[in-house]
């Protein structure tokens, strides 16, 4: 019996919200704040930055995570979020020139005992530019932590990814 309680308990665990570590950056979300995700590999839309504002693309790279189920990784501008991928997959959004704050959280634990699994940045925004920022998840079994980084890409870099992954649409769960 306490063999079957204890494994109860691990599996809520591993999928429960890890509110502990999430929405503490300027960027971020609602804790609470949950999305559904379908991606699509055959499309690869070249977006152009709207007249007078900047694009950014929000890559989501898994090659280093090796465990199942991946993460769902919601992507937060200025306190707000704005969409989420999952498995290697990209979105790009639209902002106003200026400084604006990232964020890159799990929304939910997809590994018992990771921490870690959230990450920020910020940057400044020029109208007609675009940008590219990674989401690094992973999780390697030989070390057992997770881990999440928000890393800004070189275009190149960023057009190769977008090509290479599935191109995301997210909404956000009622």
């Amino acid at each position: 019996m306490k063999f079957i309680v204890a494994m109860l308990f691990l599996a809520t665990a591993a999928f429960a919200q890890d509110s502990a570590n999430t929405a503490t950056a300027p960027g971020c979300g609602a804790a609470n704040a949950k999305f559904d995700v379908k991606t699509d590999k055959s499309q690869h839309p070249a977006v152009q930055p709207p007249d007078g504002k900047a694009l950014i693309y929000f890559m989501e790279d898994d090659t280093d995570f090796e465990s199942f189920p991946k993460p769902t990784t919601r992507i937060g501008v200025d306190g707000s979020w704005i969409g989420a991928n999952h498995g290697n997959s990209y979105f790009s959004f639209a902002v106003d020139p200026g400084e604006h704050h990232l964020c890159a959280s799990w929304q939910s634990l997809t590994i018992v005992g990771a921490h870690d699994t959230s990450a920020a940045a910020h940057f400044t925004a020029e109208a007609g530019k675009v940008y590219y920022f990674k989401v690094h998840n992973k999780w390697l079994r030989e070390h057992y932590e997770a881990h999440v980084d928000l890393l800004p890409l070189d275009s190149d870099e960023g057009q190769l990814l977008a090509n290479r992954y599935a191109l995301s649409s997210s909404h956000l769960k009622q």
